[in-house]
Formats: structure tokens, C-alpha cells, sequence
């Protein structure tokens, strides 16, 4: 049974196509990843589907009483509200179906036979529904699904203007959950998780009953989770049975014959061609190169397989620094009250530190407090000498209107357009993405961009804090090839292991650091 059906779905930004003619089934309890490189449209095919975006042309149509709950990149929350009152917000509808449900039951008493056999009806589907949704059992479940993400050990009384971009992420995601959807829609649900929380997803999606559509670039994540891949590329949308790997399998078999296939078709067009050129002139041979050349025009010529941009990053070395890039004594981490016991650090010259830990233990505040640009709550941080360093937020502004061309000129007045222009296609961006502005870029292209300005530095010591939120396959591969040919010091924060365990010189656990209960 299909719970969602998009057919003949085009769309597109001006001259600029994301989505053609693309058509998409959702059966009942399939898995779905929805795949591609940064750019092509994931995003916008979820903010069609849901309603947020009206394509061009198509049409997308879910089944009756369906409810589908949609976790996107860039939800906020509410300044003033608690933890808790968020997570309670989930079972809003079904307080509204109970209540629904409790005045046909006061309208039975007065109903003919047949409204009352209507009215019965009508109850069995909303008490249907307020089972399915645990809604007798809503304290309970708002527990284990707050502590399965960790919430529990934030405190679910704390204002949600309080928490860091991870725990923000958290609470959208424990609430999504505990509204269990019909159908759940989950944008990069890993960016910003723990890697603990990260384990905890993976066994309730691989459990959940219901259907999702999940876009990710975690690749072992997604092989543990989905059943069934969309790949979209060069705005079409093509299905795949299977997961991650096997679909990466299918794809590169794919990609391999139609490459031949071109290639045969173009040595057959060649041999014509050159039969035609040798032989209409000949009386004795014209008629065949005419007949030749009514083959060649009527053949349907294959187009070259389009491979998009891939990101070249490389980071340019500085001078030569001192033995110590930065020593901490006696440093405690903190806003309004500690964060950390007092610990003495001290990074050397040449070293390439992971730095993980549950989110709101302090990572960002620590890499911000180390380069200088946040007061320690105790104790000194001293930096070393000749340091030229390079530093990737985790977050970037929301409303940059900023083109991506104009966010690099500003920083690199002194270079050419040209030479803009070359660094940021360098990084895998088209020319659409370079006169983009900044706020409309996907999550990815962002990324990318703000790479590219580190790239433009003479850099001898790289703050990287989650580079690789967001980021495709191919370009997290590539930077992280970068990241082991660069010659001077690294402090990266990342959730993903995977990233960085085969390259990095050590890792610094700030749970070993905190005052908090982990």
C-alpha cells in the first residue's frame, strides 16, 4: 500500500533545474534513504512532499489520515519555554482527538441509529489512533525517549534559549519521536548527535514499524536503518533496492554501462561518418552512404554520463610555528557557572587532536577559549608563537545574504574574480552555487564555501569544529585526505569516529573533564 505517491515532480530555480519529471513511492513500513551530492535537491524534494514548496509541475498525494512529522536542518525553538513543555507539544493532536473523541460520546445519546453507527465508527479510528500513539502512556514514554537521546541528563526543566546547537537538535528530534508519525521525514537527524545518541537512532529507526524517508551523509548509519535507496543526480530521482553499499554497488554497474554504451555508440557514429565522407561522392557507392546517413539521423545519440564538480581542498602551509601552540593551566570551561574541573592541557607543534564528548560538555566553548576569543571561568590559556590559525564554526549565519562569490571577496579583497571564482569551483561548487546567496546554499554548500576561505590562508594551525556536518561522501573523503596531508597542528571536533580515528595523533574526552553526570 502506497502512503505516499509523487508523480511527474518538476521544479526548479530559475534557469537553474533540481527535480524533472521525478516520481516517488512510499510503501507502508519501508525504509527509505534519499541520497546525492550536496546541491541536488534533497532538501527541496522534502520541502515539496511536506508542503513547504509547490513544485513547478506534478502532483504529490498522501493517503487519508496519514500524519507525518518532519525534523529539518534549520527549526528553531521558542525562547522560554522548558525541555519539557516542547516534548509535551507532541501529544497536542491527541489531546485533540480525546477530545474529539469525548464529545461524540456526549452526541451519542441524542443520535439516530445511523449517526450512531457513524459515531461509532469515528470513535474505533480516533481510539485506534490514540493507542497507536502510546497516548495513555505519555510520561513513560517522553522518559525513555528523552533519556535514549540524552535529555535526561541536561534536565528537561532548562529553558531551550539555553542549549547548544546539539541539544537544540536533540529535543526536535526526542519530540518528532514521540509524536510517531505515520510517516517520519528526517533531515541529517545526525548532525550534532553524540556518537552514544547516534547508536541509540540507529536501534529505534532499524525497530520502527512505521515508514521514513531519511537523508543522511553518515553511510554506516545509513546501511544499519533504510531497506530502500533514491538517488537523486542531474535532477533525476532513480530507486534502488537495498541498502547504502548495495546500492552503491548497483549505481557504479550503472554508471559503468552507460559509459560504455556511449562510448560504442560514438566508435559506431565515427565508422558512418567516416563511410559517409569516403563514399557519397562515388556514383557507384552513394546510394549506400545515403542510406548511411539515414540511419546516423535517425539515431537517438546518447548523452556522455555528466560527472558533478568534485571538491579539491588543500590548505596552505604557514611559517613554521613555535614548539607549543597553545598551553592551559589550571583551566575550567564555562558561561555563568563551571563546566569542567580544572585541567592542565597543552598542544604541541605538529599534533592532530579529536576532541569528542556528549553535546553541552563544552567542545565548542573549549576550541573558542583556546584560540582566545572566549574567557576561561578559571585559569590561563597561553598561546605560542608565530601562530597563523584557521577556524571552522560549527554554525554559520541564518540570514547571510551574501552571494557565495561576494562571502569570499569581502575576506580576499586583493584577488580577481577569476581567482574567486577558481577557489570555489575548486571546492566543488558550480557556477549557480557561486552567485547564490549564501542563506539559499544547502547545508553542504555552505560547508564548502566556508572551506574555501580557510583554504585562502597561510594557515599553520587548523580549529575544525564538526567540518563534516553536511557534508556529501565525496567531499568529506576528500577533506579528510586533506586533513592528513596538511603539515601543521589540528584540533578537530567530530561525532564521527570514522572521520578521523585512522589519522588523528590522540583524542581529548571531555567527559573525563566535566562536573556533570554523563
Amino acid at each position: 500500500m502506497s502512503v505516499l505517491t509523487v508523480e511527474n515532480v518538476s521544479h526548479g530555480f530559475g534557469a537553474h533545474g533540481i527535480l524533472e519529471n521525478a516520481s516517488f513511492r512510499l510503501l507502508k513500513g519501508e525504509h527509505v534513504g534519499l541520497v546525492g551530492a550536496n546541491g541536488e535537491g534533497k532538501s527541496t524534494f522534502l520541502n515539496i512532499i511536506t508542503g513547504q514548496l509547490t513544485p513547478d509541475e506534478g502532483a504529490v498525494t498522501w493517503s487519508n489520515r496519514v500524519t507525518v512529522g518532519y525534523l529539518d536542518q534549520h527549526t528553531t525553538l521558542t525562547k522560554g519555554q522548558t525541555i519539557r513543555d516542547v516534548l509535551r507539544e507532541a501529544f497536542r493532536r491527541m489531546y485533540d482527538l480525546e477530545a474529539e473523541m469525548l464529545s461524540l460520546y456526549d452526541k451519542m445519546g441524542e443520535a439516530s441509529p445511523g449517526e450512531l453507527e457513524r459515531m461509532m465508527e469515528e470513535v474505533g479510528e480516533i481510539q485506534e489512533v490514540l493507542e497507536h500513539g502510546s497516548f495513555y502512556m505519555i510520561d513513560a514514554k517522553i522518559e525513555e525517549v528523552a533519556n535514549g537521546l540524552g535529555l535526561g541528563d541536561i534536565g528537561l526543566d532548562r529553558d531551550v534559549s539555553d542549549l547548544s546547537g546539539g541539544q537544540r537538535t536533540k529535543v526536535l528530534l526526542t519530540k518528532l519521536l514521540l509524536q510517531n508519525p505515520t510517516i517520519l521525514i528526517l533531515d541529517e537527524p545526525t548532525n550534532y548527535l553524540d556518537y552514544e545518541h547516534i547508536e541509540w537512532l540507529k536501534r529505534y529507526l532499524k525497530e520502527y514499524e512505521n515508514s521514513f524517508i531519511l537523508v543522511s551523509h553518515d553511510i554506516p548509519f545509513l546501511n544499519e536503518v533504510v531497506n530502500v535507496i533514491y538517488h537523486v543526480e542531474n535532477t533525476v530521482l532513480t530507486r534502488y533496492t537495498g541498502n547504502y553499499e548495495q546500492f552503491q554497488q548497483m549505481y557504479d554497474m550503472k554508471k559503468s554501462q552507460e559509459l560504455k554504451a556511449y562510448e560504442r555508440q560514438q566508435q559506431e557514429v565515427e565508422r558512418m561518418e567516416d563511410f559517409i565522407a569516403r563514399n557519397k561522392a562515388r556514383v557507384a557507392t552513394r546510394g549506400m552512404a545515403n542510406s548511411r546517413q539515414k540511419r546516423l539521423d535517425k539515431m537517438e545519440i546518447l548523452e556522455k554520463p555528466r560527472e558533478r564538480p568534485k571538491a579539491s581542498f588543500q590548505f596552505r602551509d604557514a611559517r613554521t610555528p613555535g614548539k607549543w601552540i597553545v598551553e592551559a593551566k589550571g583551566l575550567v570551561l564555562g558561561y555563568n557557572e563551571p563546566l569542567t574541573r580544572p585541567v592542565d592541557l597543552i598542544l604541541e607543534r605538529g599534533q592532530k587532536i579529536a576532541i569528542r564528548g556528549v553535546n553541552g560538555l563544552g567542545k565548542s566553548t573549549l576550541l573558542k577559549t583556546l584560540l582566545g576569543k572566549l574567557q576561561p571561568f578559571a585559569g590561563t590559556v597561553a598561546l605560542g608563537d608565530y601562530l597563523y590559525p584557521g577556524y571552522f564554526e560549527q554554525e554559520s549565519a541564518r540570514n547571510n545574504s551574501n552571494t557565495a562569490l561576494e562571502e569570499v571577496w569581502q575576506e580576499f579583497p586583493g584577488l580577481t574574480n577569476f581567482e574567486v571564482r577558481a577557489a570555489l569551483a575548486r571546492c566543488g561548487l558550480t557556477n549557480e552555487h557561486i552567485t547564490s546567496q549564501m542563506m539559499v546554499l544547502s547545508g553542504g554548500e555552505n560547508a564548502k564555501v566556508r572551506l574555501c576561505k580557510l583554504m585562502l590562508q597561510d594557515i599553520n594551525w587548523l580549529v575544525l569544529d564538526e567540518p563534516t556536518n553536511h557534508l556529501d561522501t565525496d567531499a568529506k573523503n576528500e577533506l579528510k585526505r586533506a586533513l592528513q596531508e596538511f603539515k601543521g597542528t589540528i584540533l578537530l571536533v567530530s561525532h564521527e569516529p570514522d572521520f578521523y580515528e585512522d589519522w588523528v595523533s590522540t583524542v581529548w574526552n571531555v567527559e573525563n573533564w566535566t562536573t556533570k553526570i554523563v
